[in-house]
């Protein structure tokens, strides 16, 4: 089954908002369905760490961020709108998108990656 065209849009969108990271992380993929990120090696962890991706899924797109799985407090005053449209604790699924939620993921993305970044999980 085709996904809507829509669906093409809305995971632009949310790969642009991780686009400005993959310089300092590692792209793992990268194709019209599917742009991950994750951190180079962490020592304190012995392995990589999923930073975030931007999925096309069968009904829907994934905007998965990782950093608030592991710090939760990341969604401190995130908007009720917007929490609803997680599934589970760091995955927040879309069928369209608006500027204010756009916006505010890109804060929250913002501050994610500063949190990484100050945990010394990004070099």
């Amino acid at each position: 089954m085709a996904q809507p065209p829509a669906f093409g849009a809305v995971f632009g969108e949310l790969r642009a908002l991780l686009e400005p990271y993959a310089k300092r992380l590692v792209v793992r993929a990268d194709d019209p369905a599917n742009f991950c990120l994750y951190t180079r090696h962490v020592p304190r962890y012995g392995k990589e760490l999923f930073f975030g991706a931007a999925q096309v899924r069968k009904s829907y797109v994934s905007y998965h961020l990782f950093p608030v799985y592991m710090f939760p407090d990341l969604l401190d005053g995130l908007p009720a709108p917007l929490r609803a449209r997680m599934q589970g604790k760091s995955c927040f699924n879309f069928k369209a998108l608006d500027e204010h939620q756009l916006s505010h993921l890109d804060h929250l993305t913002q501050r994610a990656f500063d949190r990484f970044t100050a945990e010394q999980l990004v070099g």
